[in-house]
């Protein structure tokens, strides 16, 4: 089984539940120094986080919880905030408490061997699996591997702007993302680059076609309403216009020179906005990555 993957990748693998199904094949994955998954039930006051496995009782001591706890790098909430999710460790030993067996394991050492011989290894530009832990104004954080974190700015979510991560994501999704640079203790990341170039957005819409978007910005001259992820358009003002709202617009003009694209708002809706983000790019490193139409004079690119 791919064992890097985020957190809850593993945990309904046909593997994983056979070498939780018994101390002896606990025994067995300690042995081969397997990383496992299973759901956190509680922590205690000393935040030792207690794991729920069907075959005995299982503790990971707090300082075997992440990356960074002795050393004081990483906050004791890390630890909190895992209970009734997924977890991934190793076994460390199994010991005897009154007759019953107890498993000793440790989620930092899965992290450690996952930064080692995983996250470390990664190319510059290299895309990557992630699944999306929490929102903040500012960025989305995500789990890039065994529940180590990584950060994606606002404004390298997306071409189109949003004025919240939670326009574009919600917790538990599972996304794609690009490795923009590492420092070998922070990971940065990007989104945009997958979602598709002006060109490559454009070409699914016509001039005279009536289709739905999405507002996002209303301003005095006009309104913006995404198409897609990496596409928007400017309406004309139109009563009842407000940010988040759907609209059925038509499409008056394409101009792949300017870039632009000209709209008029048919109707505003009620409804909630679709959030799925259709990946032109899926795997692979990306090198360079251009937005604008040859020919047009704004420039829009990333390079890696």
């Amino acid at each position: 089984m791919n064992t890097y993957l985020p957190e809850g990748g593993l945990i309904g693998s046909e593997e994983n539940l056979e070498y939780l199904k018994s101390p002896e094949a606990l025994e067995i994955a300690m042995q081969k120094g397997v990383i496992l998954e299973a759901q956190a039930e509680s922590c205690s006051s000393s935040h030792d986080l207690y794991i729920s496995l069907p075959s005995c009782k299982a503790v990971i001591p707090r300082e075997e919880c992440a990356l960074g706890i002795k050393e004081g790098r990483t906050k004791d909430i890390a630890i909190i905030s895992r209970v009734g999710k997924p977890v991934c460790f190793t076994v460390k030993e199994i010991v005897e408490d009154g007759g019953c067996p107890v498993a000793i394991l440790s989620r930092r050492e899965a992290q450690q061997r996952c930064l080692e011989e995983r996250l470390l290894k990664l190319n510059i530009g290299e895309i990557i699996d992630a699944t999306v832990t929490h929102l903040e104004q500012f960025g989305c954080f995500v789990d890039i591997g065994c529940g180590i974190s990584s950060m994606i700015p606002i404004d390298a979510i997306s071409v189109s702007r949003i004025s919240h991560p939670s326009d574009r994501f919600s917790v538990g999704d599972r996304i794609k993302a690009i490795l923009k640079d590492y420092d070998g203790e922070k990971f940065y990341l990007s989104h945009k680059e997958l979602l598709g170039t002006w060109e490559e957005n454009a070409e699914m819409f016509s001039a005279g076609e009536t289709v739905r978007g999405i507002i996002r910005s209303v301003e005095s001259y006009g309104v913006f309403v995404e198409l897609t992820p990496n596409l928007a358009g400017l309406a004309e003002p139109k009563e009842g216009a407000a940010v988040g709202k759907s609209a059925s617009v038509y499409i008056k003009s394409v101009n792949p020179e300017k870039m632009k694209i000209k709209l008029i708002i048919v109707d505003v809706c009620e409804g909630e906005p679709d959030k799925k983000c259709e990946y032109f790019i899926r795997e692979g490193v990306i090198r360079h990555w251009r937005y604008s139409p040859e020919g047009c004079r704004k420039i829009i690119e990333s390079m890696f």
